[in-house]
């Protein structure tokens, strides 16, 4: 997988999930504040991340993401890990 099919998975994972418009998905885009996820939200789009890479994903990988590109930078890396 390359960074634009990980930003089109989780682009459509947040769609899916959280039935959010895909128009306000960007990779700037604040996950808590611009796209109103919470905490649990966060916890259900890792566990379908984790289903869709096949890669346990280690909750401290995703302590530090803030935004939609956080997101597909941490998948990238471990994915690319391989």
């Amino acid at each position: 997988m390359d960074k634009k099919q990980i930003y089109q998975e989780i682009t459509g994972l947040l769609v899916t999930l959280f039935e959010l418009d895909a128009a306000q998905i960007k990779p700037e885009s604040r996950l808590y504040e611009d796209l109103e996820l919470d905490s649990i939200d966060a916890v259900d789009m890792v566990v379908h991340l984790q289903k869709r890479i096949g890669h346990k994903i280690a909750p401290e990988t995703f302590k530090s993401v803030r935004t939609v590109q956080d997101v597909v930078d941490a998948v990238e890396r471990l994915v690319s890990a391989d």
